[in-house]
C-alpha cells in the first residue's frame, strides 16, 4: 500500500471514528480524495508544505472572488503559519476562474517566476479591489512586474493559448468530477468545505482532520 492510498485509508477510518460521516459516506470520500489528488491540472499544481504532511488541503478559489481574498487576507496566514510551515499540511491551490477576468489574472500569475508565485497570488487578493475597479491590466500587470515578470513577459504570457485553455479545463472538471459551485471551496483530506458559507469552518476541519489520524 502506498502512501497516498494509506493516507486516504486513513481519513475514512478517521471520519467513521469521529462520527461524521457513515461507513458508506467515508468510503466514498476516500475515493474521492485519491481523485482529488490524481487531478493534476496539465499545467501543474502549484503546492506549499510538505507531501508528507497528514492532511492535504485542496483549494479552488477565483481571482476575482470576494470571499477567497477575504479567506487570503485575514485567515490563511494563519492557517500557513500554524499548520502548512509545521509540517502538518500540505497545501494545493488550484484555479476555479469565474469570469473572464479572473482567467487573465490567473494567467499572469503562472507566467512569474515559480518562487513568486505564492507572493503574487498573496498580493492579487490583497489588492482585488484596486485592480478590479480601476485599470484591471494595468493594475495585474503591476503586479506580474513586482513579482519578477517584465514588460515583454506580459505581453507573451496573455497570448498563450494553452495556458488559458488549461486554466479554464481546470474549473471545468472541478465543477463536473467534483461538483464545486462556489468560490472558494475547500477539500480537506477529500472533505468537502463550502467555505463560501463559513470561512472560520476551515480551520475547524483542519483539526478535526489531524485529531482523526493522529
Amino acid at each position: 500500500m502506498n502512501m497516498l492510498t494509506r493516507r486516504w485509508a486513513i481519513l475514512a477510518l478517521g471520519l467513521t471514528a469521529l462520527g461524521c460521516l457513515p461507513p458508506l459516506a467515508a468510503a466514498e470520500m476516500n475515493e474521492i480524495g485519491k481523485r482529488l489528488m490524481a487531478a493534476v491540472p496539465r499545467h501543474g499544481d502549484k503546492t506549499l508544505g510538505d507531501p508528507k504532511a497528514p492532511v492535504v488541503m485542496i483549494e479552488y478559489a477565483s481571482a476575482t472572488c470576494p470571499h477567497c481574498a477575504e479567506f487570503h487576507n485575514d485567515i490563511w496566514p494563519a492557517i500557513k503559519k500554524d499548520y502548512v510551515d509545521t509540517g502538518k499540511v500540505f497545501f494545493i491551490f488550484r484555479e476555479m476562474p469565474t469570469d473572464n477576468m479572473a482567467v487573465a489574472a490567473f494567467m499572469l500569475m503562472r507566467c512569474v517566476p515559480d518562487e513568486n508565485y505564492f507572493p503574487a497570488i498573496s498580493q492579487l487578493f490583497r489588492e482585488q479591489q484596486l485592480w478590479m475597479k480601476t485599470k484591471p491590466k494595468e493594475e495585474l500587470s503591476k503586479i506580474a512586474m513586482a513579482n519578477g515578470l517584465d514588460a515583454a513577459g506580459i505581453e507573451k504570457c496573455m497570448t498563450r493559448q494553452d495556458l488559458a485553455e488549461a486554466i479554464v479545463e481546470t474549473r471545468k472538471r472541478a465543477a463536473e468530477e467534483f461538483r464545486v459551485k462556489n468560490t472558494p471551496t475547500f477539500f480537506i483530506n477529500g472533505f468537502y468545505t463550502n467555505a463560501h458559507e463559513d470561512l472560520k469552518q476551515v480551520r475547524e476541519v483542519i483539526d478535526r482532520m489531524l485529531a482523526s489520524v493522529e
